[in-house]
């Protein structure tokens, strides 16, 4: 049974992989070890008796995070059927000790990242000159040529992909001791084939495993120094690995291992999700099918791998019963006996998931795969998420994560299913506690803490930027992203609130406009945070000084009014705010009609920007100028030098305060709509006019009879230039609105409304469909 490694058992797996678990239990079950010795960051020993603890359900994973930013991370993960976890299982049940033995985490997550990063070196000038490879084409060429060697042997053995290669061939019972002996003399061989092969070898990639070979036989060196016999040893690692931890190869020396390049790092455990461990999720070693080799797990364990088809299909048609597809006994039967056919076809005494998948789409898809796709995913990736027990090693920042999410119970909200969330921040007078009437505030603060840090667990659907409403609607679904992100975050501080608070004088920091200002003091606000709220409005008030972007002022503007309005709902003082309200307004109605000299494109900017003054000036007349508004917008609608679109939206915003008589509008429409008034300004003009109170316009029949009259004194180019702004007026109402219009013209025309309704809802002709063509490639270039 031994081989060689001077008596070292060395005992190569593939990550994830059931068969291997069981065989490599049976296999500590022979030799009896004393030392478990496993590949895996070494500096995560320590961790190993917490992860075998009772209430620990994997799949779970280890953290590796630098202490620094940029963060860099490295991840561990391990399901039940890990072979690695079994073997730390299998420690802990018989008294044997486990440990770790490849590179600490500060010198693997450095090195990884150097990986990752390095560009065009002179660590393979001859590849490079020779191959015309640079170092990512080289390792894309290595997995690569891996794949290709793997497609091969899949189809020499005629299945239709690795994975079942892998499965009929690996995880199948097969003769004891067998997985070991066969995947030790496969892995090397593949191996050796790719080191020979000058054009997928990735230096890079070899000088990698090299170093963590020579690392890991280092302290295979160290466990038999400190009096353990080599016999009474058991190495696990992958298999890629297992044939170069022979110890009459070099081990690291010191000097190596003190000239590792290294960043300080920090570990912690993690609970991890099956789709992250799919290899959908990207996982390089994952399975396609992760909940389905938990499966077949359990029936490794109880001895009967004969069950196995019949509860895999038995549960994807209770999943699609739960969808509301219904499928027979009869059809389950069916597709077991077929799926043991396909294996018996392949020479292979069990059904792989392949069989399985395609004999699900026979019986129970009836030949499609749509009606079983969903129940066939949740049935072989699964939606599991493991979980860690209280007192397990975290960081701070997890444990406050884990104690609000308890505290506010939203703990049963930690699944990888999306669940919605509906929030009403108003006080529950129903319920006696203040913790209890206030819980929907306390969760949005929360939640909106955590969307500041960036952790992915809620998204807030929100209908509007700039709404407020005592109603929020959020989307919770935890991944293991999110848990990396709540690590990473601890950097910033030691809980959620304090790194939200950090993360809120990082973007004062690096402010530079009023609308940011404003964003960080909403941003503040509903977190909870009253103190940045004050930091951010004292950077707000000092940039407003010299602001002159009208834009920018009205956004800004805009934001305080929200808080201002809604203050009270989250039980914030806004009171402050207010006479930074009132300044921003004041400079923003000032800078107006100076602003309004401009080009079509930036007045898009200045027009969303006089509608939100003119909301504020309605919002809060008795706090802000609406006089001097209102007189800026007399200034601007009467100027025939500014922009003639923003001259028509002031007129619109007059028309609609009623600060316009009849005949002041007819005087205006007839100056501005006149033959001889050039396209861009008549048109333009009318563009504006139409952007606000259309049904108002609608009920002016004189208006409609200008326009009708300006448009027919336009001959040749003036008539195409005025259509550009004319159909960019009308594009933007709806239907009814333009049914409305094109009745009154043709009232107007005498053909009567009925008939011109009917007319613009009819298709187009060749003609006009060529004309609209010409139209559309007119050269406006000179408007």
């Amino acid at each position: 049974m031994n081989r060689g490694h001077g008596q070292v058992h060395v005992f190569g797996i593939r990550h994830l992989s059931p068969a291997g678990a069981y065989e490599l239990r049976a296999f500590l079950d022979e030799t009896e070890p004393e030392f478990v010795l496993v590949e895996g960051p070494s500096d995560a020993t320590e961790w190993i008796g917490q992860m075998t603890s009772r209430g620990v359900n994997p799949p779970i994973a280890i953290l590796a995070y630098t202490e620094q930013l940029p963060v860099e991370t490295l991840v561990f993960p391990l399901a039940a059927y890990s072979p690695e976890y079994q073997a730390f299982v299998w420690a802990a049940e018989r008294g044997a000790k486990a440990a770790f033995i490849d590179l600490p985490s500060d010198a693997a997550v450095t090195l990884h990242g150097l990986r990752r990063t390095s560009g065009d070196g002179d660590a393979e000038p001859e590849l490079q000159e020779e191959a015309g490879l640079d170092r990512d084409s080289a390792r894309r060429a290595y997995y690569g040529k891996q794949r290709l060697i793997y497609d091969r042997l899949a189809e020499l053995s005629g299945e239709a992909d690795y994975e079942a290669y892998w499965e009929r061939q690996f995880e199948h019972p097969l003769q004891p001791g067998a997985y070991r002996r066969s995947l030790l003399e496969y892995s090397g061989q593949i191996r050796a084939m790719l080191e020979q092969d000058e054009w997928a070898f990735d230096p890079q990639e070899a000088a990698y495993n090299a170093i963590r070979e020579a690392y890991m036989r280092r302290s295979i060196a160290e466990a038999i120094a400190a009096g353990h016999p080599a016999e009474r040893i058991v190495v696990v690692t992958g298999a890629h690995h297992a044939s170069a931890l022979d110890m009459s190869l070099p081990m690291m020396t010191d000097e190596e291992l003190q000239g590792l390049p290294r960043r300080p790092t920090k570990l912690t455990l993690m609970p991890y999700s099956y789709y992250k461990l799919s290899s959908h999720s990207g996982y390089g070693a994952g399975n396609p099918a992760p909940a389905y080799f938990e499966l077949l797990w359990h029936c490794l364990r109880q001895g009967d791998m004969a069950k196995l088809p019949s509860l895999y299909l038995s549960s994807v048609a209770a999943r699609m019963r739960e969808e509301g597809n219904s499928r027979s006994t009869a059809s389950v039967i069916e597709g077991v006996r077929l799926s043991e056919a396909l294996a018996s076809l392949h020479g292979g005494s069990l059904p792989t998931n392949k069989d399985l998948r395609d004999a699900a789409i026979v019986c129970l898809g009836f030949g499609e795969l749509a009606p079983v796709a969903e129940a066939l995913a949740r049935t072989d990736i699964g939606t599991a998420i493991g979980s860690l027990p209280e007192g397990i090693s975290q960081t701070s920042i997890q444990d406050d994560m884990n104690r609000n999410l308890k505290r506010l119970k939203l703990d049963k909200y930690k699944t990888s299913v999306a669940a919605d969330l509906e929030l009403d921040l108003r006080e529950n007078r129903r319920v006696q506690s203040a913790e209890a009437a206030f819980l929907d505030l306390h969760r949005s603060t929360f939640l909106h803490r955590l969307g500041l840090l960036q952790i992915a667990f809620a998204r807030n659907k929100k209908v509007r930027q700039n709404a407020a409403t005592w109603a929020e609607h959020w989307v919770l679904q935890w991944t293991p992203e999110a848990e990396i992100q709540t690590v990473e975050s601890v950097l910033k501080g030691e809980t959620i609130e304090l790194a939200a608070a950090f993360v809120i004088k990082e973007r004062l920091e690096q402010c530079a406009e009023i609308r940011e200002a404003s964003r960080i003091i909403r941003a503040a606000y509903e977190c909870g945070l009253p103190d940045a709220m004050e930091q951010a409005r004292q950077e707000l008030q000092r940039l407003a000084v010299e602001a002159g972007s009208v834009p920018q002022l009205a956004a800004a503007a805009v934001e305080l009014s929200v808080l201002i309005r809604y203050g009270d709902l989250r039980k914030v003082d806004t009171s402050a705010l207010l006479p930074l309200l009132q300044q921003l307004f004041l400079r923003g109605a000032l800078l107006l009609v100076d602003a309004a000299g401009c080009s079509d494109e930036a007045a898009a900017g200045i027009a969303q920007a006089m509608g939100e003054l003119h909301g504020i000036a309605q919002e809060h007349y008795d706090h802000v100028d609406d006089a001097l508004w209102l007189r800026q917008l007399q200034a601007l609608a009467s100027r025939d030098d500014r922009n003639a679109k923003l001259s028509g939206l002031a007129f619109a915003l007059l028309l609609e305060r009623n600060q316009l008589g009849s005949e002041q509008v007819s005087r205006e429409v007839s100056r501005r709509l006149s033959p001889g008034i050039p396209a861009d300004l008549g048109a333009g003009w009318f563009e504006g006019m139409s952007m606000r109170n259309r049904y108002a316009l609608l009920s002016r029949t004189g208006l409609w009879e200008q326009l009708d009259d300006y448009i027919r004194s336009l001959e040749g180019a003036e008539f195409h230039r005025s259509l550009v702004f004319l159909r960019r007026a009308f594009g933007s109402f709806e239907a009814r609105e333009k049914q409305l219009v094109a009745e009154m013209l043709g009232e107007l025309w005498g053909i009567g409304g009925d008939q011109a309704g009917e007319m613009l809802q009819r298709p187009l002709s060749e003609e006009e469909r060529r004309m609209l063509d010409e139209l559309n490639d007119y050269d406006f270039g000179d408007l």
